[in-house]
């Protein structure tokens, strides 16, 4: 309560004091003595208006109709007064409003710019492709049977012929054994009738034959040498192999995937170009390959072999690189950039790609051009003025600017869609767009 009265009081006090400067302002600046006259030329002009209306013959005619007519032409009289001045109080804020305006000018934007400079270009193409590996295949057994022993581990580099997978192969064995017997008695008894039929004590008949069978029970043992062979699963070439899940005991069909054999130096890259670039690319051309999986290393390799037809779908070449794999860091299925170069390295004019604005009838940019005049800071005036550009290749967040701007110029790289031309520009260059040749994601 007691705070109540105490804001009470100073409130109080002030209201007063205002009042009493209000009054004393008003003594000193004679404020009653102009209202007054002020008073009395309105009082003036309102009776000679009023003595001018009285010697009309509208006021005659006012004063010959019926009180309740009279009341009423005056009524209405009023309301159209009173609507005209309030359609002419709107027309005159409008007025005002729109003249304000255009003293104004086209408001500033504010924007980031850029000094167009030449740099060197090395001239390429590039394209995304996949790596796969110089000989690569799933292996499996053309015949199915009990694993007896897996002597490789997973990630094993194993050279070409080596025992992989060993199945049962005991009763093959031993029936190999004994074709094997019949086959020696079979070339025995050939043998023996060759030469009794040399001295004529037999027949040709019979010694053919013998011969035939001889020959008969050496293909069963190569057959059935075959089909032990076919229970040893052998690398057919050097690489390394995958993830074994093969354990000895475990029974296998015929076909199935037993485990993946890569061979991963060299290696080759797979990729497509558009068919507008079939002259530019050679057998025997260098490239440049990076993947995601060492971003700081590139691998260098030649261009091996290029599609004899183009796709009908995508209207792409394919080709095929090869590359060098020393460390086997690069491994199948992985996915690759890659990069041709073409020629050496020309001067062009650079600009971010934000730069830009591209539209069906042609792309634009930006210039800030001097308007001769100082803002308010001293600083040369800047406006829009917007030209046309023809575009060349890009790279990374830059692109070449072949025609339209010359070097040295002051470009806009940002806050062109609030532009036009004469637009005045405020530069803000604290924030730039990325303009980098080699970007590189941020973690």
């Amino acid at each position: 309560m007691k705070l109540l009265e105490k804001i009470k009081a100073k409130v109080t006090a002030a209201a007063v004091a205002l009042w009493a400067w209000a009054l004393a302002k008003a003594e000193e600046w004679k404020l009653r003595e102009k209202l007054i006259a002020l008073w009395e030329k309105a009082k003036g002009l309102w009776a000679r208006l009023r003595e001018r209306f009285m010697q009309t013959k509208a006021y005659a005619k006012l004063q010959a109709m019926t009180p309740l007519r009279r009341r009423m032409i005056i009524m209405l009289c009023g309301v159209f007064l009173l609507l005209g001045l309030i359609f002419g109080f709107n027309q005159l804020k409008t007025f005002m409003i729109k003249h304000f305006i255009a003293g104004m000018g086209l408001p500033p934007a504010t924007v980031s710019t850029l000094v167009v400079s030449s740099t060197e270009w090395q001239p390429k193409l590039s394209s995304v492709g996949n790596v796969r590996a110089y000989r690569g295949v799933e292996l499996s057994t053309e015949i199915g049977g009990l694993v007896q022993t897996v002597p490789i581990k997973s990630g094993m580099d194993v050279k070409e012929g080596e025992l992989l997978i060993k199945l049962n192969d005991a009763s093959d064995v031993a029936q190999l054994n004994s074709l094997k017997a019949l086959a020696d008695l079979a070339k025995v008894i050939n043998e023996r009738d060759r030469q009794q039929l040399a001295i004529q004590a037999i027949s040709k008949n019979v010694f053919d034959t013998s011969k035939a069978d001889a020959a008969s029970k050496q293909a069963q043992v190569e057959q059935q040498t075959a089909l032990v062979a076919k229970k040893n699963l052998k690398a057919p070439f050097s690489g390394r192999v995958g993830i074994v899940m093969i354990n000895p005991g475990q029974y296998v069909n015929p076909g199935d995937k037993l485990l993946t054999l890569q061979t991963l130096d060299p290696i080759f890259v797979d990729f497509n170009l558009p068919q507008s670039n079939a002259a530019q690319i050679q057998v025997g051309q260098e490239i440049v390959v990076t993947t995601d999986a060492f971003k700081d290393a590139s691998f260098i390799g030649k261009v091996t072999a290029v599609s004899p037809k183009v796709d009908t779908n995508t209207r792409n070449i394919q080709i095929e690189a090869q590359l060098a794999n020393p460390d086997k860091k690069i491994l199948p299925g992985m996915f690759a950039n890659v990069n041709i170069k073409l020629g050496d390295e020309v001067k062009l004019l650079t600009l971010p790609q934000t730069a830009v604005t591209y539209n069906p009838y042609g792309s634009i940019v930006f210039i800030a051009k001097p308007t001769g005049k100082k803002d308010k800071q001293g600083n040369p005036a800047l406006e829009a003025q917007q030209v046309f550009v023809t575009t060349g290749p890009t790279r990374g967040d830059q692109v070449a600017i072949l025609k339209g701007v010359e070097e040295g110029a002051t470009v806009v790289t940002s806050g062109q869609l609030k532009l036009k031309n004469g637009t005045p520009l405020i530069v803000n260059n604290k924030v730039q767009p990325s303009n980098s040749p080699n970007p590189q994601p941020q973690e």
